[in-house]
């Protein structure tokens, strides 16, 4: 598998980076087809578990995904698509819904596909250093590699050549 790399470009933008073995239009499909997302979004090293799944791709669409935590608890994320470009770059805004009120992030994915592989870019644009931190804080960059590793597992399988 690919490494994941995360870095935080500025005060308020977190980038993350990986290469996956597959064209673009695969990782692309994945990164934004509802059915291919449920196979991956969740990290599931953590036990968590994707309980609903929705995307109307296409620009003004909205999107809305709900985890189940180990305990039970459910959080959703929701955003609307702002840019769609397939299958080289997505704009969207996402927020998470128990944090609502912190604003939404600005989120900006490139798929650079070179020779049959597919550099991903993800630049997340947060409202403040203040939000940006607390997601740090949170955990998240532990759930991230999780599912991103999951997704190199989901974009290399024959299934989806």
């Amino acid at each position: 598998m690919s490494l994941t790399s995360m870095e935080l470009e500025s005060d308020r933008t977190i980038v993350i980076s990986r290469k996956f073995n597959a064209p673009a239009r695969i990782v692309f499909d994945a990164w934004t087809r509802a059915d291919l997302v449920k196979r991956w979004w969740a990290p599931k090293s953590l036990c968590v578990t994707m309980v609903s799944c929705e995307a109307d791709v296409r620009v003004g669409g909205a999107f809305r995904y709900v985890l189940r935590n180990p305990d039970g608890s459910e959080a959703a994320f929701s955003g609307q698509y702002t840019e769609i470009t397939s299958p080289s770059r997505l704009v969207y805004t996402q927020v998470f819904e128990p944090m609502a009120d912190a604003g939404s992030v600005v989120i900006t994915v490139t798929f650079d596909e070179r020779e049959g592989k597919t550099h991903l870019v993800s630049r997340e644009l947060y409202p403040s250093k203040e939000v940006r931190e607390a997601v740090i804080a949170s955990g998240m960059e532990h759930g991230m590699r999780a599912t991103m590793d999951q997704l190199d597992a989901l974009v290399s399988s024959p299934d989806l050549g």
